[in-house]
């Protein structure tokens, strides 16, 4: 049943402002809608939606809540650092960052950064 389903991200923020400019700032995204209810904002990356919220229970998931795939990983990472966004180190045995960039074995490679809400978003190539 919903294999046909659209399928969209829904991103907590504790201050809706400060996150709408984060969004703008670091990714060049715009809301493409805002909700009526307060603190709403819809955006689109790739063709998919993703809705910015205000909630108080921003920043509290501490896995990938979201992750925008790249073709050309290294000017992602570049275009990020060169905005401030720093990349997390994760240290997991066989899946370690160095200098925040994850390479597999088969040449995929992952990056995750945090936006001003504390939501752990993703950069990757696979």
């Amino acid at each position: 049943m919903f294999t046909d389903i659209a399928l969209h991200a829904t991103l907590p923020a504790s201050d809706f402002a400060r996150a709408k400019a984060w969004y703008a700032e670091k990714l060049d995204l715009l809301p493409i809608a805002e909700d009526d209810q307060p603190g709403g904002a819809w955006y689109e990356s790739g063709g998919v939606r993703f809705l910015l919220y205000q909630s108080t229970f921003a920043g509290t998931n501490r896995a990938t809540a979201a992750s925008f795939a790249v073709d050309d990983f290294a000017a992602a990472v570049a275009f990020l650092r060169e905005r401030g966004v720093t990349f997390e180190e994760y240290d997991f045995g066989d899946f370690k960052t160095e200098n925040g960039v994850l390479t597999l074995p088969d040449g995929n490679q992952g990056a995750w950064f945090q936006d001003s809400e504390g939501n752990v978003l993703a950069i990757s190539t696979m």
